[in-house]
């Protein structure tokens, strides 16, 4: 697949699984894609955990890069009708169930559905955030990331990098398929027609269970 079209592809897919109404989470990189994705008729109110809650669009004219910015520090703004809270406040609404997706991504997903996805600080990676608050507070899971990183494996057996949260994820969607997390493991349900079912489970380090009912991914 060309690599110029992978994550808004990913992110796509990925936009057909929010409902109109939903207060969604977005995590950086290809979470941030989803929103101009949304089908016709739906419309999520996107909340950024250090404190907004129905995160509108920058304009030239909104904007205010030096007071206002997200989770990941980018300059944001509130939409008519949405709110700036405290941390505590924003925090409440995650940990009370009152978030009902976030969309993450990925450093390793395993086949107990646990997530990692920060990296030794320091180095030039992402920090925790709030995804673990996330993770464990949030309804339904998302991780929306690349399948392998340099043609190593992302969805593994175990994670070996460390733990955001254990047993947390409801779904995975990367450039090769749709996967749904069970008690039974890692069950992929659809499937992108560029790819046979063999290239990815050789792309998947951990042991997928292919659904009966696999449909092609659009």
């Amino acid at each position: 697949m060309d690599r110029a079209l992978i994550k808004d592809f990913i992110a796509k897919r990925v936009a057909k699984e929010l409902r109109d109404g939903d207060v969604v989470n977005l995590g950086i990189g290809i979470p941030t894609l989803v929103p101009k994705y949304l089908p016709e008729g739906v419309s999520v109110v996107l909340q950024s955990e250090n404190g907004i809650v129905g995160v509108g669009r920058i304009t030239e004219d909104n904007a205010d890069p030096m007071h206002i910015t997200d989770a990941a520090g980018q300059p944001a703004v509130a939409m008519p009708g949405g709110v700036y809270v405290d941390s505590a406040t924003s925090f409440g609404l995650i940990r009370g169930g009152h978030v009902d997706a976030c969309i993450l991504g990925g450093l390793e997903v395993d086949a107990e559905g646990s997530l990692s996805n920060w990296i030794i600080p320091g180095k030039r990676m992402p920090g925790m955030g709030g995804a673990m608050d996330l993770l464990v507070g949030t309804r339904k899971v998302i991780v929306a990331m690349e399948h392998t990183a340099r043609g190593n494996p992302k969805i593994v057996e175990k994670c070996s990098l460390p733990y955001t949260a254990v047993n947390c994820v409801s779904m995975i969607i990367t450039e090769m398929g749709v996967m749904e997390l069970t008690e039974a493991g890692i069950t992929l349900v659809e499937i992108n027609p560029e790819f046979s079912v063999e290239e990815v489970q050789q792309a998947t380090a951990a042991k997928l269970i292919i659904s009966p009912d696999l449909k092609p991914m659009v």
